[in-house]
């Protein structure tokens, strides 16, 4: 019997760093995770940085294409910001890079905004969901989504549901950067999906195509899945937390005739 109060828990698996260089690892990962039943939420930049342009035809985007036709969500993931292997980290300096949606206000947003649609209908595809480059967006990108039409805004610590106002509070849970630490990074990224399954509510799980190259974080990505699905979780995509859209009102009865 279910208590009182009881929350489903939900898991997400995002997978960003989508390019040419990486479809194959992107595909071996989710032919694992169709075997579970978990589809991806893919975050994809219409514009890659670094010279690294996509066309319709690519095989990345033919690949995206497939997945979203298998139940898969596509998600925007900025417009160009750089594609860094490091997560944004300058070494030494101990800060990461700013994400390019971090601390634009709503017109610089709304721009950028409106360029990354564009790009990606030349590229043939569209999405009203969005998830900000490191996770990071600012209240004037939240007012710009708003006002462009896009219904989910996924950041770093919540999911915000823009038509309802409904924000879902869960942080993303990855794998870190530096390989002496990376056996740690695997150990807390599995630890801390089980305890977030364990809990209930929502599961949000990062993936960066780069870290699916190395055996360790490649396994507990999976580890992780399957411990949360252990604790019961279903799987979903961001674009299941999109509300059903507010319906016109109804003009008035003889609204609009000529006496």
């Amino acid at each position: 019997m279910r208590r009182h109060g009881y929350v489903p828990t939900r898991l997400v698996v995002s997978l960003s760093g989508i390019a040419g260089r990486t479809v194959r690892r992107c595909a071996e990962l989710a032919a694992d995770l169709d075997r579970r039943a978990v589809p991806l939420s893919l975050l994809l930049t219409p514009r890659p940085a670094h010279g690294d342009r996509t066309d319709p035809g690519s095989p990345a985007l033919r690949w995206v294409r497939l997945r979203q036709s298998v139940g898969d969500a596509l998600v925007l993931h900025g417009f160009a910001h750089p594609d860094r292997s490091d997560g944004g980290w300058v070494p030494g300096a101990r800060l990461w890079r700013r994400g390019e949606f971090a601390a634009l206000p709503t017109h610089e947003a709304g721009l950028r905004l409106l360029a990354a649609r564009a790009a990606l209908e030349r590229l043939e595809l569209s999405t009203d969901c969005f998830a900000p480059p490191r996770w990071l967006a600012s209240p004037g990108t939240r007012a710009a989504l708003r006002r462009h039409g896009f219904a989910v805004c996924a950041e770093a610590t919540a999911v915000h549901d823009l038509r309802s106002g409904a924000v879902h509070r869960a942080r993303v849970h990855g794998v870190g950067r530096g390989d002496v630490a990376e056996p740690w990074w695997c150990w807390a990224l599995v630890l801390g999906v089980a305890r977030a399954a364990r809990r209930g509510g929502l599961v949000r799980l990062g993936v960066d195509a780069a870290d699916l190259a190395r055996p360790g974080p490649r396994q507990a990505v999976l580890d992780a899945v399957d411990i949360a699905l252990h604790h019961g979780a279903e799987p979903t995509t961001y674009a299941e937390f999109v509300s059903p859209a507010r319906p016109l009102p109804e003009a008035p009865s003889g609204a609009g005739r000529r006496r």
